[in-house]
């Protein structure tokens, strides 16, 4: 366990580090894209990786990271955090503080698909009305099917269900519902079999939108098989 004297010290480092690295035309780029931390040193990811694998995994040290409003402090956050201490409440309360889809997708790749009740909170997060519990939620059920995870047939027709719902509507959750079901698709022949029998209903919408992504999901799953 680490003192806060020490965690402090080792912030300090650690943004010593980025310092060292930053990339200011970047910075300005995601600033002037929206991205609105109070520091941004437009580091790319895998420096990020680079810098926190010069240190332990440690759950104080990670909990503090998060809570710096900067941007490559948050990412390694997410790279420090053991699961074992990261209960589903603090979970909850990192994706409730966050505000940008890169953030969302570095945390679930780093931390929330190693979680060892991930396939318990996939569902409740993916039918959350919030917009980042809802993403969180389709880009971890993503990651638990690249990793082989298979759902009975009560979860699967949830999944699907949940899914080509958002398909159908008008959100901005649509790619990343899209991405996975293809990774559902691609689990198995009758998976895919299923999805592009749903797709077809789903080309012959009324919005243009909404064929689209059907026809984009379609090409993607019947390259891939």
């Amino acid at each position: 366990m680490m003192t806060e004297v020490e965690i402090h010290e080792t912030i300090r480092e650690i943004k010593s580090k980025f310092r060292l690295f930053m990339n200011g035309v970047i910075s300005q780029s995601m600033r002037e894209k929206g991205f609105d931390y109070k520091l941004n040193f437009g580091i790319e990811y895998p420096r990020i990786k680079e810098i926190a694998a010069e240190y332990e995994p440690n759950h104080e040290l990670a909990q503090a990271l998060w809570k710096e409003n900067i941007r490559e402090c948050k990412i390694m956050a997410g790279l420090l955090q053991p699961v074992e201490m990261f209960y589903r409440e603090i979970a909850e309360i990192w994706i409730e503080d966050m505000h940008y889809p890169e953030l969302a997708e570095y945390t679930v790749m780093n931390l929330f698909q190693r979680l060892p009740y991930a396939s318990e909170v996939v569902f409740p997060w993916m039918a959350d009305e919030r917009e980042y519990f809802q993403l969180c939620g389709y880009l971890l059920m993503a990651r638990l099917l690249m990793k082989g995870w298979t759902l009975n047939e009560r979860a699967e027709e949830e999944f699907l269900d949940q899914a080509f719902t958002v398909l159908e509507g008008d959100s901005d959750m649509r790619n990343v519902a899209g991405k996975a079901v293809c990774k559902f698709a691609l689990q198995s022949k009758a998976n895919a079999r299923k999805v592009l029998r749903m797709l077809g209903n789903l080309i012959k919408s009324s919005k243009s939108e909404v064929r689209m992504v059907a026809e984009e999901l379609k090409n993607e799953i019947e390259y891939s098989l």
